[in-house]
């Protein structure tokens, strides 16, 4: 039997003005979203869908749970091939294609991992451990666009 883990988030709405959803421009999108026992993300849509721009937008998010997903999966494979990573910086890019409809989606995200090691001997090898942490990153395996990578290592 398969492993499963379950996750449950909870997103409420902040953004009724007063007259809900009446018009496109007559509500907020500001919203919370909460984990039992976590802090609150505030977040909102991006500005270019009238958001609020000093809150986390759902594509942030996504980004930020990609680049998160590989950190964590490259830090685990570092370990198992002895490599010590002393620091790592990552700033992911993503592009979003929008339709004719006003739906769109992802078309790709890019991570941009800086890598610091113990050894510089061990580039050459850290380099390379992107591709497997890549395989392991439950969250790149779960969308459908392309999640590339350009990592730098010293």
């Amino acid at each position: 039997m398969k492993a499963q883990h379950s996750y449950t988030v909870t997103v409420e709405w902040l953004g009724n003005r007063g007259t809900g959803t009446s018009g496109y421009r007559d509500y907020g999108r500001s919203h919370l979203v909460t984990a039992s026992g976590k802090h609150p993300i505030e977040a909102s849509a991006d500005r270019t869908f009238h958001g609020d721009t000093d809150r986390w937008n759902p594509e942030e998010m996504l980004l930020a749970a990609l680049s998160q997903c590989h950190m964590l999966s490259y830090l685990h494979v570092a370990v198992l091939h002895g490599v010590v990573v002393t620091g790592y910086r990552d700033e992911a890019t993503g592009t979003l294609a929008l339709d004719r409809t006003g739906g769109g989606r992802f078309t790709s995200a890019t991570l941009h991992p800086k890598v610091e090691l113990a050894d510089s001997s061990q580039a050459e090898l850290a380099q390379s451990l992107h591709g497997e942490a890549s395989e392991k990153c439950f969250i790149a395996n779960s969308v459908n666009f392309p999640v590339l990578h350009e990592p730098l290592v010293g």
